[in-house]
């Protein structure tokens, strides 16, 4: 299934009453098996264009439509989000199977998937504790393997790591590339941090400020794993600088704005 992103544009009343155009003329598809991330700077509406590709806001003008799916059926999505939205009174395995219950799927089912998922990201011997009794790399976890667990056509994740520590963040990037190589998930990624967006991505989708445009699509040629290692670190860091490169000027610019 490709999804694709057609002629998006999306505008805002802002608090002062004047329109404003977050998004305009976004076209990009995401292949079968596509790990596809959103970089710009502050204010450029990744985290807008995410919300419409996962059918969570509108847009003012275009539209997003999955290719090869049935008529008649929602595609699935699988949403993770920086602030990790788990339900504090269920516990890990029962946020895990939130959205199978929601889909109707049976106890046996809901076992089986659960216990899966949370076997995937490391959760092992955690399915009865609580979201409060967990580190935040952990609920983390738990929030992505509640996403996995309804086996998405689509993984939408925004900016999930955002609010870890440098060492747990660089940990779940790795936990995450297994992740996908074992799901092969399309997934469309939100985030600010360069590095991360050259280590996971198949293709960099670099957007502009005000409004937010398509300035470049860089294709990240470099084996899915091991991306760090030292025979691939003059690339990966062209890769990152070319990025940067991109993104620089408009940067100092939402600096300046505050």
């Amino acid at each position: 299934m490709r999804i694709v992103v057609n002629n998006v544009e999306k505008k805002f009343v802002d608090s002062k009453k004047r329109q404003v155009t977050a998004l305009q003329n976004i076209n990009f598809s995401i292949e079968e098996q596509e790990f596809v991330v959103l970089v710009g700077p502050s204010g450029c509406g990744k985290s807008t264009l995410l919300n419409i590709v996962g059918g969570l806001l509108s847009p003012s003008s275009g539209e997003v439509y999955f290719e090869g799916h049935s008529l008649g059926k929602e595609p699935k999505l699988g949403i993770v989000f920086q602030e990790i939205a788990l339900f504090p009174w269920r516990t890990v395995y029962e946020n895990v199977v939130f959205g199978l219950e929601e889909q109707g799927a049976s106890k046996q089912v809901q076992r089986e998937k659960g216990q899966h998922f949370i076997d995937m990201v490391g959760l092992t011997g955690f399915e009865s504790a609580y979201p409060k009794q967990l580190s935040g790399g952990m609920r983390q976890r738990a929030g992505i393997a509640r996403a996995l667990a309804v086996e998405p056509d689509l993984l939408l994740m925004d900016e999930p790591f955002s609010a870890l520590d440098a060492q747990s963040r660089t940990i779940m990037q790795e936990e995450l590339l297994s992740i996908w190589n074992r799901t092969k998930l399309s997934t469309l990624y939100v985030t600010h941090n360069i590095q991360e967006a050259v280590y996971l991505a198949d293709r960099v989708i670099v957007l502009s400020r005000h409004p937010g445009q398509i300035k470049q699509v860089i294709h990240i040629d470099l084996p899915k794993t091991g991306r760090d290692q030292d025979q691939h670190r003059a690339a990966f860091e062209r890769y990152a600088d070319e990025i940067w490169q991109l993104i620089r000027h408009d940067a100092q610019e939402a600096l300046k704005e505050g």
